[in-house]
């Protein structure tokens, strides 16, 4: 398999639909976004496209041509304004193939050598082993749990913060 982080193209909002329609994944992420996912995905590939490039670092995870994710990180501000938020999702039928992990990799490689940031940090669901074991294969370290942090589908949730930073010697 052939994976590449590219940037969102149009023709791929049938992909985005898809991949945002599965509860799995949805359950897993921040709330906001409608489910079933429709004609969001033009609104969304639209505005990450016309983003600030300095500030938001969001691709498309592609495997042999085609999107089966999402990866992004998210400048944050003022005082912390050399970290990123890292947030990703990948198609179910690709999950446990390694693919994620690389696409952490890349994004966090072209992150610290192409802008000043120096820490990127993601707080995945404590309960979503999947993904904080993609966080641990691809070098971030467990800070800590962070207790009662969120609400979801009306459940309280924990946290666990991880974080990946530059090396600075």
């Amino acid at each position: 398999m052939n994976v590449s982080l590219r940037k969102w193209e149009k023709e791929d909002g049938d992909n985005l639909s898809k991949l945002l329609s599965n509860k799995k994944i949805l359950d897993n992420l921040r709330d906001g976004l409608p489910y079933p996912y429709t004609k969001d995905a033009l609104e969304y590939i639209n505005f990450i496209l016309e983003s600030d490039p300095d500030s938001t670092f969001a691709y498309a995870i592609d495997v042999d041509g085609v999107a089966v994710g999402s990866i992004g990180a998210f400048r944050q501000e003022n005082i912390h304004s050399c970290t990123a938020e890292l947030g990703y999702y990948l198609d179910e039928a690709y999950w446990s193939k390694g693919i994620m992990t690389q696409a952490v990799k890349m994004i966090c490689d072209k992150i610290f050598n192409q802008t000043d940031i120096i820490r990127i940090y993601a707080e995945p669901f404590s309960n979503n082993i999947g993904s904080r074991k993609v966080l641990e294969k691809a070098g971030f370290q467990l800070e800590g749990i962070m207790k009662n942090n969120a609400i979801k589908n009306g459940k309280v949730q924990d946290m666990a913060m991880y974080s990946y930073t530059r090396d600075l010697k």
